[in-house]
């Protein structure tokens, strides 16, 4: 589910009568968006370090995974935005219904320093992920250079093509040819020459295709767009991705590095794949980075060479591939070591002295490491409410819970939707008022239209795997944030006996004699499952009583379906982040970018000018952090406030820009 489009979310501590007065009468005025040369973003929301993976959530080396394009069944679908969710006073009454940490378990601080106000991703171009690989190293994108290969087409077969022809073929590649296609005439017909027109339209122009027509007793190579439906009738897979054979001297696969701004991971492949016709599950990657953000990860895909995807970097927005190599393996999720951020908080009202106390505490101590609010939803319903029906085997719960009205931002067809559910149980007069059927609910109504109301578990298997172990994992972390703000009001920020540390991957308890040679960041703490063992103090007692209260057996965590079934994880309850470092910025225009990204400084553009007096102060924060774990979640404990949507809202609804 989307939340409505609002421009930042502004930190900031509870406001007074007076404030919110001004508030109330701020929030009445219409904003519009000034164009910033498409790198600027409408829609804020807090970003996290890693999407833990639908599989089993684990430690540090845990993997991170995401929907695999295979299993969508409306691949080729786009989204469709909605427009009457712009308005921030709307939003805000919207998110009256959301979540705030409070409800899912998030209440505790580690840190005694006094909080302060901030603007998180007043652009989102202020918080920057670059992934860590793993050899240690941060990814950067700053080559754009193609590796010379002896077997690649030779740069001068494009030089068949005309000028003329080829602003020709560049309009009909970004659909600004209103013909549909593009005609080259053959002078000096041979197979020869026609053979390098078509290698070279192909090279020049990912996304499309071409096509030898006799036209007049003449040869034309006619080139035409790939993505129109009756080209994509042929999609090259993973098994058959190229027509020519791939030479044997070279990597199967080429390394790139992707640069992306406001997309998440699998929208930059899926685009990808269409410019270049193959399906999206030729590409690898180590981890998914969040849309809201400008990140830089590696990606690795199956024969397709770096000049075809050189050429790309001429036609996608906000899209940047460069730093190429030919390997002979993909990449495996969870490889990475983590990721390192650079986040600006804009118009803080913190001292010097109470940044310095925050961010010494955040280097030294570190926050606690729970999941952030993105992993439960943004919506009325979170989604660890439908992961605990699925556990209890309340079928029909699950059902409820994911087509039912709902209050709150949802998009207008969605709305509709669930009206004509609740009105007629008709799924498949339900499923007509969705235009875009690939969200869940759109797959969970096609699946009750395929085997009946009487077949939920079946209906509900049509969804992906991974987006219904979502479900489960999102209620594994909703107890695991509960039972870790017990233990620490509990025991506070040290090693007690009965606490779990690890050894060698496994874990063990604390004992009396031993309790000195450990500190809390050597503490773990399980998320529920058939496969892991519960403190040895009050906390274990709190596990099977949050658990009881939800009609769950705490000795019994199996499933009759497989795929529910919870085998559990061990999660650090503290993380220190590494390589810590912070500046306070002056500056008076909000629109100034503050720091230079990888892209700026390949384009040559001055580095950022810091302003040694101005109208508002910002903080630049950097560090690293280990996968699966929330960078909000680092700057929730320095700014000590809620990163919830709904609280955001409610204090302070007037988005500066």
């Amino acid at each position: 589910m989307e939340a409505g489009n609002i421009d930042t979310i502004s930190l900031k501590r509870p406001l007074s009568e007076d404030d919110n007065a001004k508030a109330d009468e701020n929030k009445r005025q219409r904003f519009s968006e000034e164009p910033l040369k498409g790198r600027e973003n409408p829609d804020p929301i807090t970003v996290e370090a890693e999407l833990e993976p639908p599989g089993k959530p684990a430690l540090e080396g845990s993997k991170n995974e995401t929907l695999p394009a295979e299993e969508s069944p409306e691949q080729g679908e786009e989204e469709l935005e909605g427009s009457d969710e712009g308005d921030p006073e709307t939003f805000a009454d919207m998110m009256k219904h959301g979540l705030t940490e409070l409800d899912v378990g998030i209440t505790k601080f580690v840190s005694s320093h006094k909080g302060f106000s901030g603007i998180l991703k007043e652009r989102y171009s202020d918080f920057v992920v670059h992934e860590i690989g793993k050899d240690g190293r941060v990814v950067h994108l700053d080559d754009f250079s193609v590796p010379v290969v002896d077997e690649d087409p030779p740069e001068e077969i494009f030089a068949v093509l005309s000028a003329e022809e080829k602003q020709q073929l560049e309009d009909l590649q970004l659909f600004k040819n209103k013909e549909g296609s593009v005609a080259i005439e053959v002078i000096d017909d041979t197979k020869e020459k026609r053979t390098v027109i078509h290698q070279a339209v192909k090279s020049l122009f990912p996304g499309l295709e071409t096509k030898t027509e006799e036209r007049d007793g003449k040869k034309y190579i006619v080139a035409y767009h790939a993505a129109g439906k009756k080209a994509l009738a042929k999609v090259r897979t993973s098994t058959d991705p190229r027509k020519h054979s791939w030479p044997k001297s070279r990597g199967s696969y080429c390394h790139f590095v992707l640069y992306k701004e406001n997309k998440d991971t699998m929208d930059a492949i899926n685009v990808l794949s269409k410019f270049l016709r193959v399906k999206p599950n030729i590409f690898s990657y180590m981890g998914t980075k969040d849309k809201r953000a400008i990140t830089v990860q590696e990606i690795a895909v199956l024969r397709i060479t770096a000049q075809r995807l050189a050429h790309l970097n001429k036609c996608l927005m906000n899209f940047k591939l460069g730093n190429f190599s030919y390997k002979n393996h993909p990449l495996k999720l969870g490889e990475l070591q983590g990721n390192h951020f650079t986040v600006v908080l804009r118009n803080i009202t913190g001292t010097e002295d109470q940044v310095q106390q925050a961010m010494l505490s955040l280097r030294e101590i570190g926050f606690i490491n729970y999941y952030g609010m993105q992993r439960f939803g943004t919506t009325a319903v979170p989604t660890y409410q439908v992961g605990r029906a699925i556990l209890q085997n309340n079928w029909n719960e699950v059902m409820d819970l994911i087509l039912k009205p709902r209050p709150g931002a949802e998009k207008g067809y969605l709305v509709k939707c669930r009206e004509e559910w609740a009105k007629t149980k008709d799924p498949a007069a339900a499923l007509k008022k969705l235009p875009v059927k690939r969200c869940v609910e759109g797959q969970l109504l096609r699946g009750l239209s395929k085997y009946g109301l009487k077949n939920i578990i079946s209906a509900f298997g049509i969804i992906p795997r991974n987006n219904r172990l979502m479900y489960i994992h999102s209620y594994q972390s909703y107890v695991w944030n509960n039972m870790v703000s017990k233990r620490i009001e509990e025991y506070g920020l040290r090693a007690v006996p009965g606490d779990l540390v690890l050894k060698g991957g496994t874990a063990v308890y604390i004992e009396e004699a031993d309790v000195d040679n450990y500190t809390i960041h050597d503490v773990v703490m399980p998320l529920p499952g058939f496969d892991v063992i519960y403190p040895k103090h009050k906390i274990g007692d709190a596990y099977r009583e949050i658990l009881a209260a939800d009609n769950l057996d705490i000795n019994n965590m199996k499933h009759k379906i497989r795929d529910y079934s919870l085998s559990g994880a061990y999660r650090k309850i503290i993380i220190r982040p590494q390589n810590v470092s912070w500046e306070m910025v002056a500056y008076d225009d909000p629109k100034i970018p503050l720091f230079n990204t990888d892209l700026d400084k390949m384009e040559g553009k001055p580095p950022a000018v810091i302003a040694s007096e101005g109208k508002y102060k910002a903080l630049k924060i950097e560090f690293s952090l280990p996968p699966s774990t929330y960078a909000t979640m680092a700057i929730r404990e320095v700014l000590k406030m809620d990163t919830s949507i709904k609280n955001q809202t409610q204090l302070n609804t007037v988005w500066l820009r």
